[in-house]
């Protein structure tokens, strides 16, 4: 049989990673082979689940792309075949991005979520994501401010970052922190895991029998409400500061490491977007949006467990959001009311979307608002245009991107948001057909492609990109399988 060997050690993007600085770079094998199939062969494998697999061999042989039958045989289960690091002794699963050996939040949320509904047909992929949820409640419980973790104590990461947090984070435990941005919707992501798996299961035994899933969620209770705060409130002794030294304007905050001033208008701040960029205002909208629906999320699970005093402070946090995206969230735009992408609760407002999830485009998706919501259409229409900033059109296609790799780079993930959050049969086939065309022959999702020349891309081993892309697959054979099946 014919091997492809892909070496995906180093990222193709400078300022996501840096040399491993401690011993146990060595304990996480970046690489991985893959077959003629596409896949590594079953042996090599950190996960196998006869469900999915049976699932992929259903599906594939019906799609009437050739091109997207083999991206999705590969791209949907490339997060099981190459990041999970599971140990079912311990009822732990680590959860790499693809080419950085680091768990991201919100990452290993979206690569795992499109396998959740599968859970009761696989009991071991259950208890696989359970370890998952476990994982990250215990991450947040190190540092509530944190955005990704090594697998253990081992230093690997940004330790040379400049960052206070209240509370501190022990000298030990800052060895497990991979980076250190605050990004609201990393709690998020979260519950939002939690949640996934509790919505098919009906019980919360796995990963809250022992108290943890509480213990965490009360620190992002109390970490969003922390947020929530002015600048000048505290102006003495803030919670979250954070300062890099970097070529890379995005990478560190302003003023000190405090950020862009924020007046308190029952928002919750977020430093970094989630695409680990910062902030150009403080209340990063698609994020408190996204807070408003988990947080009812976690209140029903709390609820569950009979702990009404948690339930009913998730409850009143997500009353104060919405009612503040509401008067905040919402401005005018040349005649019309729209969404903004930031706000900073004085009056000043960016409009723009970025590609990463949460985002302006994706709020449907979040279970914000509906397809059809007027401003959401009246957002979706400024956000599909030149208006944004960051939407970029060229002879390879269109879609929107961000500053995390600058102008004139398109990210796929946008373009299957686009996808998800669409009525209209043209568009999401005009959106498959881009997919099918613009994987520079290596049939996985990459983060980003020159909007002129897509054998021009980054990342390409990328997991979250690749799980987005075989749920849309997996929607829409649910939903509008004549769009794509023969």
């Amino acid at each position: 049989m014919l091997l492809l060997v892909l070496c995906l050690a180093l990222p193709q993007t400078s300022d996501d990673t840096q040399p491993c600085l401690g011993a146990s770079c060595k304990n996480i094998d970046a690489e991985y082979i893959l077959t003629t199939s596409g896949r590594p062969d079953p042996k090599d494998r950190k996960f196998v689940s006869p469900y999915i697999d049976n699932l992929i061999d259903s599906i594939v042989p019906k799609l009437a792309s050739t091109n997207l039958s083999i991206i999705f045989n590969q791209s949907f289960p490339n997060a099981l075949d190459t990041t999970i690091y599971f140990d079912d002794q311990n009822n732990d699963t680590f959860v790499i991005t693809g080419d950085i050996t680091a768990m991201w939040l919100r990452d290993s949320t979206n690569q795992l979520l499109p396998y959740v509904q599968f859970i009761k047909q696989d009991l071991r992929l259950g208890q696989m994501i359970c370890g998952a949820i476990r994982r990250q409640l215990r991450n947040v419980l190190v540092d509530r401010y944190a955005n990704a973790f090594n697998k253990d104590c081992s230093g690997q990461g940004w330790q040379t970052d400049s960052r206070s947090t209240i509370p501190p984070v022990s000298w030990c435990n800052k060895g497990n922190v991979f980076e250190g941005k605050y990004e609201l919707d990393s709690l998020l992501h979260t519950i939002k895991l939690s949640y996934a798996y509790f919505n098919i299961t009906h019980d919360a035994t796995c990963f809250a029998s022992d108290g943890l899933w509480e213990s965490a969620m009360s620190v992002i209770l109390q970490t969003i409400q922390t947020q929530q705060q002015g600048s000048l409130e505290e102006l003495s002794n803030p919670a979250y500061t954070f300062q890099r030294t970097d070529s890379v304007a995005t990478n560190t905050l302003i003023n000190h490491g405090r950020g862009v001033p924020a007046l308190r208008c029952g928002l919750s701040k977020s430093y970094f977007r989630p695409s680990d960029d910062s902030t150009s205002l403080p209340f990063h909208i698609p994020s408190n949006a996204m807070a408003v629906v988990e947080l009812a999320h976690l209140s029903e699970i709390a609820l569950s467990l009979k702990n009404t005093n948690l339930s009913a402070s998730a409850l009143q946090l997500r009353q104060e959001i919405s009612d503040a995206l509401e008067q905040f969230g919402v401005v005018m735009n040349k005649g019309r009311q729209v969404y903004a992408y930031e706000v900073d609760g004085y009056g000043s407002f960016y409009l723009m979307d970025d590609a990463n999830i949460p985002s302006l485009l994706s709020l449907p998706y979040l279970g914000f608002t509906s397809k059809q919501d007027p401003l959401y259409l009246k957002t979706r229409s400024l956000l599909l245009s030149n208006a944004n900033p960051y939407f970029f059109s060229g002879s390879q296609g269109e879609g929107i991107g961000g500053p995390h790799n600058g102008l004139g780079w398109i990210w796929p993930m946008s373009i299957i948001m686009r996808a998800l959050t669409s009525d209209d049969d043209n568009e999401i086939a005009e959106c498959l057909a881009l997919l099918a065309k613009t994987h520079a022959d290596t049939f996985f999702i990459h983060e980003s492609y020159w909007k002129d020349d897509s054998m021009q891309y980054t990342r390409s081993w990328f997991s979250w990109a690749n799980s987005l892309f075989g749920e849309l697959i997996l929607t829409l054979a649910r939903e509008r399988p004549y769009l794509i099946f023969k």
